[in-house]
């Protein structure tokens, strides 16, 4: 039975370059790739004056446009995949998408757009290495 690899995407090249690595792995074991987009709850487009569903709206849009680049690079593999936006803290979501759909790994960049916990490895790659419900590859920022 094929599975699933969670692949986070955030717009940076190290993502791209860890689904590159995730095509390569789905290739040989013919799982499905999902991509996944974590939108901040609250960040610089929170606002008060705005409804939960405006809010929504804007960081759908805001994950779609990040997504865009990945879905490209899949349409060109013929790897069956899904893509999603999911709302909350990176970290916890990552984790909560990769449970939710029991996916064999997840396969993300050393690191990405946000702020860093250190030169090597990023604060989300961190978070993840400790909350992660299954196998994770980080594929290094020199690859």
């Amino acid at each position: 039975m094929n599975q699933s690899i969670v692949v986070p995407i955030d717009g940076s090249e190290h993502s791209i370059r860890a689904l590159d690595f995730a095509i390569k792995t789905a290739n040989c074991t013919g799982d499905h790739i999902i991509l996944v987009n974590v939108q901040p709850r609250f960040d610089e487009t929170w606002d008060p004056a705005k409804s939960d569903k405006e809010i929504d709206e804007v960081h759908h849009k805001a994950g779609e446009e990040l997504l865009e680049k990945a879905k490209e690079v899949l349409n060109e593999s013929n790897i069956p995949y899904t893509a999603k936006i999911r709302l909350g803290l990176p970290t916890v979501e990552i984790c909560a998408e990769a449970k939710e759909s029991n996916a064999r790994c997840i396969i993300m960049g050393s690191r990405g757009m946000g702020p860093d916990v250190s030169k090597a490895l990023g604060s989300v790659g961190y978070g993840v290495i400790h909350l992660t419900p299954c196998p994770l590859t980080l594929i290094p920022a020199n690859s």
